[in-house]
């Protein structure tokens, strides 16, 4: 059995996000800042008539902020309550990774939040995120209200 990953970059960090969470990748856009949405929040985008909130990747994983480059790529992807996006330096693809060979993020690097699990390469690690842990509960209840405000 195979999971499908897809990886993407920020700066020299590979990160990937399973196939079955992600929508669709689309060039990056301008991202309209959200009045009282949280820090983590960099605003959100229109696509196809939904608001898109767009999350800021880079700082949850203690990168520096910065403005969306004209080769950038936005990753759409669901969590369980809501659409999300995050602004990724390129996308790399999908990744076939036998399941067998994700090891638990906690065995790896005890006390991390937002990672699933790790995956060896040839190269490096691969970290698998979880967006369903992205949101504090407190950044999904100040999200919701800044979207009914919005």
């Amino acid at each position: 059995m195979v999971t499908e990953l897809v990886v993407f970059l920020l700066d020299e960090l590979r990160i990937a996000l399973r196939l079955t969470a992600v929508e669709r990748v689309v060039r990056a856009v301008q991202v309209t800042r959200l009045p009282q949405a949280p820090e983590i929040v960099l605003g959100v985008i229109n696509l196809q008539g939904r608001a898109i909130p767009i999350v800021d990747f880079r700082g949850r994983f203690g990168l520096a902020r910065r403005e969306p480059g004209i080769s950038d790529q936005m990753i759409i992807a669901r969590t369980q309550r809501r659409p999300v996006g995050l602004i990724a330096d390129a996308v790399a693809g999908v990744l076939n990774v036998p399941a067998g060979a994700i090891a638990a993020a906690q065995t790896v690097i005890p006390g991390i939040r937002q990672i699933d699990g790790v995956a060896p390469l040839p190269d490096g690690l691969l970290f698998v995120h979880d967006l369903d842990k992205f949101l504090s509960i407190d950044e999904e209840r100040e999200l919701d209200a800044a979207l009914a405000e919005g």
